[in-house]
């Protein structure tokens, strides 16, 4: 129990002190110990080799010194709106879960998460180009690959993925529903999972959690969002009658998403680890 309250009282440190993030800093460095752990030799000598170009980013209130850091830059650089307003629009694809899944929904001229992860495979494998932009597209990837792993960046009902429902976590006050599954839920998960989340995986479960393509990715989200995750919240199915204004969070959806959380923060680790290898191997 005393574990469980210092988890949600760090979770909630870590929302006051910064805005809305995908997975929050832990659940993102965590999908990026994943990968490194799991990626081929010569992907991570590579990795290595293009954080010598950090410098070039000028960005020293976000530095990138690891995998981990890349993991985290594209929200700590959203501070400055002047120069990185324009990739706001990268870290969602708001997707009705009441109509069908159209995964060309909201992304106008390549907008949104999906288009984003392949674009930045796309630039980060392209050895033509100079360090420093191929360092930004490992850094983009890393953080999208999470996002897109997110339900609630991908499944939503109107309420900007959650972000417009006031929720309570348990005891804790306050909160939005996006916000609890970036922060407190995703902090229970990964600290409680056993075996821990950050290993290096089997061949058969590769085979098993690394699988598919970023259209099957972002529909695994939505459906998380459309068959749990707001039915959990609502106590009903999303589309049948008006939103509430206010949730609960309650101890047993607490424990029922666990298992999901830790689902999606492995599976997001291990696709990544793919990507990088076919990217840089």
């Amino acid at each position: 129990m005393v574990r469980s309250l210092l988890v949600v009282m760090a979770a909630l440190v870590s929302l006051a002190a910064s805005p809305v993030l995908a997975w929050g800093a832990y659940g993102h460095r965590t999908i990026a110990s994943i990968a490194l752990e799991n990626v081929k030799p010569e992907t991570r000598a590579q990795i290595r080799k293009l954080l010598h170009a950090e410098p070039e980013l000028v960005t020293p209130d976000c530095p990138v010194k690891s995998l981990e850091d890349a993991s985290v830059w594209p929200d700590c650089v959203r501070r400055d709106g002047d120069r990185w307003a324009y990739t706001f629009p990268w870290h969602y694809q708001n997707i009705s879960v009441c109509k069908p899944f159209d995964i060309k929904a909201n992304c106008s001229y390549g907008t949104c998460v999906t288009a984003q992860v392949g674009r930045n495979a796309r630039l980060l494998a392209d050895r033509r180009l100079p360090a420093e932009q191929r360092l930004e597209a490992l850094i983009f990837l890393t953080h999208f690959v999470g996002d897109l792993h997110q339900p609630l960046h991908v499944g939503e009902n109107q309420d900007l993925g959650g972000n417009r429902i006031k929720a309570d976590y348990g005891i804790a006050t306050g909160l939005n529903l996006h916000s609890i599954w970036d922060g407190p839920e995703a902090e229970r998960a990964i600290s409680s999972a056993s075996p821990p989340l950050v290993r290096r995986y089997s061949a058969d479960e590769k085979a098993r959690l690394a699988t598919g393509t970023v259209t099957d990715w972002a529909k695994e989200s939505w459906e998380v969002s459309r068959d749990f995750l707001y039915p959990a919240a609502f106590g009903k199915l999303p589309c049948n009658g008006s939103e509430p204004e206010h949730v609960v969070w309650t101890d047993a959806a607490i424990e029922t998403a666990i298992p999901i959380v830790d689902e999606r923060i492995e599976r997001a680790g291990l696709r990544l680890a793919k990507m990088l290898d076919e990217a840089l191997g």
